[in-house]
């Protein structure tokens, strides 16, 4: 077993809870990338959650104020959980998406290595 097997087992998240989600974000250009054993959620070139053990958790925002909260892993800060019928109402899912995406800062460029010399 390569590295990339072991760390696709690792991961508690189906592909297929991916493709369903960004199914349901269509026709948002969102995207979900692995990160840290789970997936990250991004649209407009922001984070704007993530996806960990098939639950989809939002950054918290104004724009998810009244979702329940819960930890994304042991430890970790609080995100704001989205239920199976948010999950299921395409239109409510793209709203919360595009209004999280605005209050959420824009990601910081990566600073430039200096060239090896």
């Amino acid at each position: 077993m390569n590295a990339r097997q072991v760390y696709a087992e690792r991961m508690s998240t189906s592909p297929e809870t991916i493709a369903y989600l960004l199914e349901q974000l269509e026709p948002l250009e969102a995207s979900a990338k692995p990160m840290f054993g789970e997936y990250c959620l991004y649209f407009d070139d922001k984070v704007v959650g993530f996806v960990c053990d098939d639950t989809m958790l939002f950054s918290p925002t104004t724009a998810s104020d009244g979702l329940p909260e819960a930890e994304a892993y042991p430890g970790s800060k609080m995100y704001r959980v989205v239920d199976a019928d948010l999950l299921e109402d395409s239109q409510r899912l793209r709203d919360l998406v595009t209004a999280t995406a605005a209050l959420r800062p824009a990601r910081k460029p990566r600073a430039k290595r200096p060239a090896k010399s």
